[in-house]
């Protein structure tokens, strides 16, 4: 499988496990890239990469991986830069929130979602950035949200909100000082997707977002799919002249006020 928009690429992409993730490696492995996941739950991991490899791709997976451990993130992207020489993408999708409104908000609560939302990119990117620079064209694709621009009245998440604000603004940052080693940064800012995460948690039937496709001017929740198109434009060289961009993937929730 090396025909394709990514052919050759190295892309390391976090939280292969599943939903955004495990739709991504698939995608990627389509288009001809070689894939290097990770994901803290090993099995589920694990079956993304047979996933791929049956569809004729090429992956390999981590053993079961702690994002928000500076060492063993340390390890992981060193073995991937010995064994290829480069990292062409670093798709840092993983992510995991806790909500609550501010009142119920825990320093343990805020603490946590801050490490697995926002240390989760930083230290991929920390120990990647070299072997990015060796690549000559590098591609970085971080994760935002809506809840990175605009406030809900619906869902209680004061410390998702500023983690994705955090990392919609370390976008720009990192294209900044990636430009003089020709690595591109982008950010992905999803809307409401359909994942089994989302489906047990804010789409649950006894929750209030639970019908905000009705706000949502294309009339659909999003699917994994539709965030990973862009993700594949993003880390191809027909986004060559793009760097330092926050493109909402929400089916136009964020341009228009609610009805």
């Amino acid at each position: 499988m090396s025909a394709g928009r990514l052919a050759g690429k190295v892309a390391v992409i976090t939280g292969t496990g599943g939903g955004q993730g495990r739709e991504a490696a698939l995608r990627f492995a389509t288009e001809g890239a070689i894939v290097c996941g990770c994901d803290r739950d090993g099995d589920a991991a694990a079956e993304t990469a047979a996933l791929v490899r049956a569809a004729g791709g090429s992956m390999h997976s981590s053993p079961p991986l702690d994002l928000t451990d500076d060492e063993a993130v340390r390890g992981w992207i060193d073995g991937i830069g010995a064994e290829y020489g480069r990292i062409d993408v670093l798709y840092a999708n993983a992510g995991l929130a806790t909500f609550a409104p501010i009142p119920d908000l825990t320093p343990a609560d805020w603490r946590f979602v801050l490490a697995h939302e926002v240390d989760v990119v930083f230290l991929p990117l920390r120990h990647a950035w070299p072997h990015l620079i060796r690549s000559g064209n590098a591609s970085v694709i971080l994760v935002g949200s809506t809840a990175g621009v605009r406030g809900s009245t619906t869902n209680f998440r004061l410390a998702h909100t500023a983690s994705k604000g955090a990392v919609i603004a370390m976008t720009q940052q990192i294209a900044a000082e990636g430009a003089p080693h020709h690595i591109r940064a982008n950010c992905l800012s999803p809307g409401m997707i359909r994942t089994p995460q989302s489906e047990a948690t804010l789409l649950a039937a006894d929750h209030p977002m639970r019908g905000i496709d009705s706000a949502i001017p294309l009339g659909r929740l999003g699917t994994p799919a539709d965030v990973v198109n862009c993700a594949v434009f993003l880390a191809s060289d027909e986004a060559g002249y793009v760097t330092g961009t926050n493109l909402m993937v929400d089916g136009g929730w964020s341009a228009v006020l609610p009805s």
